[in-house]
């Protein structure tokens, strides 16, 4: 199971076509800031109905999108 397994469910139960989350709000979900091993996992999210946007370090936020 992947450390971002956490993420990725809160994330696959969602209702909307995209979202945006803060660093802190995806460290609440995940109890550790993301770091930069996060681009190699993102990969793993479409498999929950969803991809990685923006990431923006200088807003610290992550822009999410249903795939289509």
């Amino acid at each position: 199971m992947s450390k971002y397994e956490p993420l990725w469910q809160a994330i696959g139960g969602r209702t909307e076509d995209s979202f945006t989350l803060t660093y802190a709000e995806i460290e609440q979900i995940l109890g550790f800031p993301i770091d930069h091993a996060f681009l190699t996992f993102k990969k793993e999210l479409p498999a929950y109905g969803y991809e990685v946007g923006n990431i923006s370090m200088k807003a610290h936020t992550v822009a999410f999108k249903r795939c289509v």
